[in-house]
């Protein structure tokens, strides 16, 4: 079977965070309503839809808001219940096929090539898991149909709220012909800036634009860009836990907005270098090198960083100091949608009573943070001294614990 023939399902929740606050307080439900975020920041992370009706949007301050829509209700997020919905959302898609690949927390593919046969028709399907989150949660989502991620996420986007577009093979053409190429995901506002100095606008444009030129401008992804013009992606929809495996402890978390904000951003590496040397003292394995991955707001930007050290550590605190020395040797260029950190280089039974007191005095301690974060959540417990900022508490992050199959294994060498 070739790419062109596979059946991709792209699934987005309308305005998640509000939908969920309005479905569980009906006293909200038909108002405009902002969702800022758990730390309390001025920001809006995301409004209702009465509420966009009245200009507020994502990433807003709360005063502009108000300036905009004076009614407008303003409700503290809570990651656990919008966790708690998504697990329960992707396990209604994997009643219909096993291939469910969480893109965030409200966003999802899903290869539905192999479950026609029993279900009739990709409409079919999108009608029914339509059905089923209205029926169970009182919500809705817009799903685009087509013959890859790329398209099928381009799909969901032409109709909101509580849309269906399907894209056949044979319309591709068509519908890119004259469509924006900044509607595509993966083209953020700087590469689309550059392609319209390029004169390259649309879609079609870009993908009839002779591929070395492209190159020349923006490099190894040049072809891919020239690709996408066309409408071609071959990426599988991977089911997380089920990608390429390598042999490291990690955590990448989706964060519930992007950011720009440095010390936002050190907040997240720190709960996540918690996370992760959590899991390896845990399984009594250290590392020697440390990775930094960061993905940007349009999706397809990304790049990851590693630094060696001399000594194998499960420290959170040198792996956080040291994926933090990563990222200052980076200028960032959009704001960050998912951070991963992973330890890798493994050794395999390290515990050992270290020589000095001040470290047998950091390993009780340790030992301590983790009995107590084990037992009653992660970040519970942490090393005051490494917050950056004046804020000692607020986690923004969505952890890896949403994902439909849980988080993934450590593998070791």
């Amino acid at each position: 079977m070739t790419v062109n023939q596979r059946t991709v399902i792209h699934c987005d929740m309308n305005a998640f965070f509000a939908s969920v606050e309005q479905s569980a307080r009906p006293e909200l439900r038909g108002k405009p309503i902002a969702v800022v975020g758990s730390g309390g920041r001025p920001v809006i992370t995301t409004s209702s839809y009465e509420a966009r009706a009245r200009g507020v949007k994502t990433g807003m301050a709360v005063w502009e808001g108000r300036r905009l829509c004076p009614e407008l209700i303003i409700v503290i997020g809570d990651n656990k219940k919008y966790q708690h919905t998504s697990t329960e959302i992707n396990r209604i898609f994997q009643d219909f096929t096993p291939e469910v690949e969480a893109f965030s927390i409200d966003e999802s593919w899903l290869d539905i090539t192999h479950s026609l046969k029993m279900f009739g028709s990709a409409e079919t399907i999108a009608y029914q898991i339509k059905a089923r989150i209205k029926h169970q949660f009182d919500i809705t989502c817009s799903i685009g149909i087509a013959p890859n991620k790329l398209l099928a996420k381009l799909a969901s986007d032409l109709q909101k709220p509580d849309g269906l577009t399907i894209i056949k093979p044979d319309d591709v053409s068509r519908i890119l012909e004259h469509m924006p190429a900044s509607e595509l995901c993966g083209i953020g506002k700087k590469t689309a800036a550059t392609l319209r100095l390029m004169n390259i606008n649309t879609c079609g444009e870009l993908g009839r634009c002779d591929e070395a030129r492209l190159t020349r401008k923006f490099g190894i992804i040049g072809r891919r860009l020239m690709l996408m013009g066309q409408g071609i992606d071959d990426s599988p929809v991977t089911p997380f836990g089920e990608e390429d495996e390598v042999k490291s402890v990690g955590h990448s978390s989706t964060l519930e907005r992007d950011i720009d904000d440095p010390l936002e951003i050190r907040r997240f590496l720190l709960q996540l270098s918690e996370m992760v040397g959590s899991r390896a003292r845990r399984y009594n394995v250290a590392g020697k090198t440390i990775s930094l991955y960061v993905r940007y707001a349009d999706f397809f930007s990304s790049w990851g960083k590693q630094t060696t050290i001399k000594r194998h550590t499960n420290q959170s605190d040198e792996i956080y100091r040291t994926a933090v020395g990563i990222l200052e040797t980076v200028d960032l260029e959009q704001p960050v949608r998912l951070l991963g950190i992973s330890l890798s280089n493994l050794q395999h039974e390290v515990e050992q009573l270290p020589l000095f007191i001040e470290d047998r005095k950091k390993l009780e301690a340790t030992k301590a943070m983790d009995e107590v974060n084990q037992k009653y959540g992660n970040m519970v417990v942490t090393l005051g001294s490494l917050l950056p900022g004046k804020e000692k508490r607020g986690n923004h992050v969505i952890p890896p614990s949403w994902r439909p199959d849980g988080i993934k294994n450590v593998k070791c060498t």
